[in-house]
């Protein structure tokens, strides 16, 4: 944080002056915490300089000149502990239902191995409380954007490279205006072993863990006229073997499958996600004829997932999964080729598919005269 690489200025500087231009413009409802790492301890044992990281600023409301006149404190020591600087970042934001995100600004990778900061983020997301970690590497070599992007992704955060103040400034305040946005908390729910005993749930956002290799299964109601629209989402927050899947069927209560959607891959990967859509036929004339309201039908969800890990990584507890539900109306099946996305313009189409052949009968036609002529 030494180097004057930024603006003619050291990286801490820029730091700073970043920090303040932020403060200042923090909204008054965002609680804002400041915890340091490598700031403290100037030594050269390891085992105390990887236990240098404290909380500068408590989290709670701003007072600005409070937060600022901490900043102000702030000198690089050398040592870079990230792992354990996370950890004490997570633990600063446990508790409540608001959102949560640790900005981690740094020059450098993570010297206090074999703790890893990227398994450390992972370990953090497996945790289910929705903490998301962006990072922002000040002038960063190779090795210190991989470990970087690997921490970001990990919790579903953004990596950014700087090299400038205003980069910089610029980035956190953007992120801490993105913790003041209203967000949609998911819903717990437990998918069950069969749908027969599964849960039924509404138009909305559930978050559940599913074992590796594992099938849940929830129910819905889809009303005639309705249209069912579904995607899943399953973060691999660990290492996992290559080649993995994820697939989401809607299916009958008696079993026979509707439509179904998959999504497969074959290297690392923190989050694969599959979607379905399953528009129900409006009801005929006949249906509610005595006043009661055509019936639903249950449509049983089934969440399945191919991933496996390494003998040395922990499966439990199971991979985070996000399910969205939204039932809208369905769209007007005035033609079934509308279905497939060509709506009114069918016609065209046709008349597309005739020129070709014509024009193909009659190139056909002249070579073969052509041929015929040449040999004459």
């Amino acid at each position: 944080m030494r180097a004057r690489d930024i603006d003619g200025q050291s990286r801490m500087a820029a730091a700073k002056q970043a920090f303040n231009e932020v403060l200042d413009a923090v909204p008054q409802e965002v609680e804002l915490g400041i915890r340091t790492l490598g700031a403290n301890y100037p030594g050269k044992d390891t085992k105390v300089g990887c236990k240098d990281t404290r909380q500068l600023y408590p989290v709670g409301p701003l007072d600005r000149t409070e937060a600022k006149t901490a900043v102000a404190t702030l000198v690089p020591t050398g040592w870079t502990p990230i792992g354990p600087a996370l950890l004490g970042a997570a633990e600063d934001l446990d508790g409540g239902d608001a959102t949560r995100r640790i900005v981690l600004i740094t020059d450098g990778e993570d010297t206090c191995a074999p703790l890893d900061p990227c398994e450390v983020a992972r370990e953090i997301a497996a945790r289910g409380i929705h903490l998301t970690i962006d990072t922002l590497g000040l002038v960063p070599d190779a090795k210190t954007r991989r470990q970087l992007t690997c921490i970001a992704e990990a919790t579903g955060g953004t990596y950014t490279s700087v090299r400038h103040t205003d980069e910089l400034s610029g980035r956190v305040k953007q992120l801490v205006d993105r913790a003041a946005d209203p967000v949609v908390t998911p819903v717990a729910t437990e998918g069950a072993a069969r749908c027969a005993d599964a849960p039924q749930i509404k138009p909305g956002l559930y978050s559940d863990r599913e074992k590796f290799s594992e099938h849940r299964w929830y129910r819905v109601d889809v009303l005639p006229g309705q249209e069912l629209r579904a995607s899943v989402s399953v973060a691999a927050d660990r290492a996992v073997d290559r080649d993995y899947a994820v697939l989401l069927r809607a299916v009958t209560v008696h079993g026979r499958e509707i439509v179904r959607g998959s999504e497969a891959g074959d290297g690392r990967t923190d989050v694969i996600s599959a979607g379905l859509r399953y528009p129900k036929p409006p009801a005929d004339d006949d249906d509610g004829a005595d006043g009661l309201k055509p019936a639903a039908e249950t449509v049983c969800l089934q969440v399945s997932n191919a991933f496996s890990a390494p003998d040395s990584v922990q499966t439990t507890p199971g991979l985070p999964v996000e399910l969205t539900v939204d039932l809208v109306d369905a769209p007007d099946a005035a033609s079934d080729i509308a279905a497939f996305g060509l709506g009114r313009g069918w016609w065209l189409l046709g008349i597309l598919v005739l020129t070709g052949l014509a024009a193909g009968l009659l190139w056909g036609w002249i070579s073969r005269l052509r041929v015929v002529w040449r040999t004459n």
